[in-house]
């Protein structure tokens, strides 16, 4: 079965800013965020193997879920000039690197990876989603899995249908569900205010889902339970449409444009012009002590059989 490495763009440059100390090049270019980065994939490359990889980025357009409630995300904290300032050559990178690369306005990455993920299972392949982020774990099904970095950049834990369930108290398929009643105040949005997990979980459990609890409220055994539901009502659907990742973005995927076969020599001549000594060594597995003539690989190396279970060394 061919496998597909998706990775959450935003939130691997967002861990690395954080895990690393700010580094730059002796002409002042700032590069912890595109070494972690790499760093980071090059982990899950190397342990896991994918025949396909493809990275999904935000942008800084107006998304949908504005639309939805104007304080979503509202309070997240101005992005810092040092990190700015790699996103573009990052993107660079990616591109001289020839990995696939996708964003859309007025989407999320959480939206681009939900669709690409479909379409690679639906063309009968697996797929492992490399992010930090919890609301992706909606997506974890018989043939997806989320891959989540636990300790800075060094160690990440795979999650499957139970792993998910075990975390967070339901089945993916039901974790828009949860915060349609929870909201998420991390992303500054609220579903019925007083509804705590075990409530919402109980909720769940009884009605299957959101909708089917609105349609019958009456049932709803807690009176005060019951009042909270019937004066959220508007805000329960607006919270589940957000928490909810969209699938059916349109955006062009040919799932061939995916495909990996290795990092080319053009990523590494240009991550030596960013001074890039250590992570090119271990992107091409240079010596870092021989002129540049003789740093070229001589034959490939053989892939390893890696487990799912097995955790990453990124570093």
């Amino acid at each position: 079965m061919d496998t597909l490495l998706l990775v959450d763009g935003n939130a691997l440059m967002h861990r690395a800013y954080h895990a690393l100390p700010s580094f730059k090049t002796k002409s002042g270019i700032y590069t912890n965020v595109i070494y972690g980065f790499f760093g980071m994939l090059h982990g899950a490359i190397k342990d896991f193997q994918p025949t396909h990889v493809a990275i999904a980025f935000d942008t800084p357009a107006r998304t949908f879920r504005q639309d939805l409630n104007e304080q979503y995300q509202a309070q997240r904290p101005h992005m810092e000039d040092d990190f700015k300032s790699q996103i573009p050559i990052l993107h660079e990178l990616l591109d001289d690197a020839g990995i696939c690369r996708r964003q859309l306005d007025g989407y999320e990455a959480d939206d681009v990876i939900g669709t690409i993920s479909k379409r690679a299972n639906d063309a009968g392949m697996r797929v492992l989603i490399l992010t930090g982020d919890k609301d992706i774990m909606q997506l974890v099904n018989h043939k997806t899995f989320v891959l989540s970095p636990q300790t800075g950049v060094s160690k990440i834990k795979l999650y499957d249908e139970p792993a998910v369930k075990e975390r967070l108290g339901v089945m993916p398929k039901m974790i828009p569900e949860l915060k349609a009643l929870m909201g998420d105040p991390s992303d500054n949005y609220f579903g019925a205010k007083g509804i705590g997990p075990k409530t919402a979980i109980k909720l769940l459990e009884q009605f299957g889902s959101v909708e089917n609890m609105l349609k019958h409220t009456d049932q709803i055994e807690k009176p005060t339970v019951r009042t909270i539901i019937e004066s959220h009502v508007d805000t329960i659907r607006t919270s589940h449409d957000i928490a909810t990742i969209r699938r059916d973005v349109d955006i062009p995927v040919d799932l061939e444009e995916a495909r990996f076969t290795g990092f080319p020599q053009k990523l590494d001549d240009k991550l030596a012009q960013y001074e890039m000594k250590t992570l090119r060594q271990r992107l091409f597995e240079l010596p870092l002590n021989l002129p540049k003539a003789a740093e070229k690989k001589t034959e490939p190396k053989k892939k390893k059989e890696v487990s799912t279970k097995d955790q990453i060394g990124l570093f």
